[in-house]
């Protein structure tokens, strides 16, 4: 996983570019224990003994796996451009366009971690849990929040380096 590394990386931006890479390796690994858990149900229907609780593993690992992407997505600009609009922008634009998406992405991601650790103290309060394998459903919400903190951090991350690189001329190393 290499990076592109910026003028405005600092030791903040690096160690952040460092937990999110970590993270969603980790979210990787969740993911390929979704296939592994879906392969075994589907081989073990063949002969009359599916994996109990596949679906219930399934919607908890893509849901976790799905927000431990988005801190990376935001550290690397994975996320969706409109680069038809910005092909022709100066350096210096575009530096400001993309610090923008990191503001509306911080904004975005503050308003989700509210609403989810309300979420999270519900599905607690409520004692809600899956139907086959009983796992109660705040602990993905526990996982997602911490998702969502990192990509607090990464959209910090970005608005920095975006900032220094408007400062000097819009340029990336």
């Amino acid at each position: 996983m290499a990076h592109a590394v910026h003028e405005g990386s600092n030791g903040f931006t690096v160690a952040v570019r460092s937990v999110v890479s970590v993270w969603a390796l980790i979210g990787g690994m969740v993911l390929l224990a979704v296939v592994v858990v879906n392969m075994a149900s589907v081989i073990g229907g063949m002969f009359g003994h599916p994996f109990p609780g596949d679906f219930e593993l399934t919607e908890i690992g893509v849901a976790i796996a799905a927000f431990a992407f988005l801190p990376y997505c935001q550290v690397v600009g994975a996320n969706v451009t409109a680069d038809i609009f910005t092909s022709a922008a100066s350096p210096r634009w575009v530096a400001f366009l993309t610090m923008l998406g990191g503001i509306v992405a911080l904004l975005f991601t503050l308003v989700l971690i509210w609403r989810m650790y309300f979420g999270m103290l519900d599905q607690k309060a409520y004692n809600y849990t899956t139907a086959i394998l009983q796992i109660p459903h705040w602990i993905a919400y526990a996982v997602i929040l911490v998702s969502l903190a990192l990509l607090v951090l990464a959209a910090l991350a970005t608005i920095v380096e975006e900032g220094t690189a408007m400062k000097n001329g819009g340029g990336h190393v």
